[in-house]
């Protein structure tokens, strides 16, 4: 259960996520596009999923922000994993979404930071989140009543697509595979009844959805600190997030995010014919 906040926590709360997302901001831009390119560990025995030293020291310049400014609130991260706290809250961050584009020198990677109700094995519903772009200087933000981006062109409101046919649909995902081959066939019988299909953006796909300029973006396989941020900013500029059978989809794993009921609706039809 999330507890009350009042305007005064709640305002705090949107401080300390601005303070982690500029933080955040200076270590990956530290690190990003130097010459030669950026090494990498490889996080999987085969396959290839990199954590970069931008990654860990992003995610340590945000912990020690809380560890001043909220510490009772719990904390859920990609690279140093769980800490339990004592105020019903969890701050879920992942340093870097993206690091394949990150050390591709792309600039649609992003920095993703959630507040969620605590869970007992993984977090519970966001409440708040950030998805920062540090290079392109663009931040979306959402839940807490506000929804609203800034960058280059100034501020602005988020809003999602008003409803619209799948077959003038604009469709993202990361990865052509999209998970399992029984998943990638879901996918690809979607691709086939949208206007236009593209891959690669990562989480900047779902900021794209709440600035109102896509439909969906359905993935598979993905861990909370990958959805949390997307799932608060998307469902505050008027979208929904859920899995793939219409269900929470802040635990991860199969994600169909939306602009507006009706195209979810018909997405999951097709996800599940």
């Amino acid at each position: 259960m999330i507890p009350m906040l009042s305007p005064e926590a709640a305002a705090e709360i949107a401080a300390t996520a601005e303070a982690l997302a500029e933080a955040a901001r200076v270590e990956t831009l530290r690190h990003f596009r130097p010459m030669g390119g950026l090494a990498a560990e490889n996080k999987l025995a085969s396959g290839f999923d990199p954590v970069t030293v931008a990654d860990r020291a992003a995610e340590a310049a945000m912990r020690a922000i809380l560890a001043e400014r909220r510490p009772e609130d719990g904390i859920w991260g990609e690279e140093y994993g769980a800490k339990r706290g004592t105020s019903g809250l969890t701050w879920v961050l992942d340093p870097i979404d993206g690091t394949r584009g990150y050390l591709s020198g792309t600039p649609t990677w992003g920095v993703l930071i959630a507040l969620s109700e605590e869970g007992d094995e993984k977090p519970g519903r966001p409440i708040y989140g950030v998805i920062d772009q540090p290079y392109v200087g663009e931040r979306f933000t959402g839940g807490l009543g506000t929804a609203a981006m800034t960058g280059p062109l100034g501020p602005h409101p988020l809003a999602t697509r008003a409803a619209r046919p799948l077959s003038e649909a604009i469709l993202y995902s990361t990865f052509p595979e999209v998970g399992t081959p029984e998943e990638g066939a879901a996918f690809a019988r979607l691709s086939k009844q949208v206007k236009l299909t593209r891959f690669g953006t990562d989480c900047y796909a779902y900021a794209l959805i709440a600035a109102g300029q896509i439909d969906l973006v359905v993935e598979a396989g993905l861990q909370p600190y990958d959805v949390g941020a997307p799932i608060a900013v998307i469902e505050a500029a008027g979208g929904i997030v859920t899995d793939w059978q219409g269900g929470p989809a802040y635990r991860g794993g199969r994600v169909l995010a939306a602009a507006n009921p009706q195209i979810h609706a018909a997405a999951l039809d097709v996800l599940n014919a």
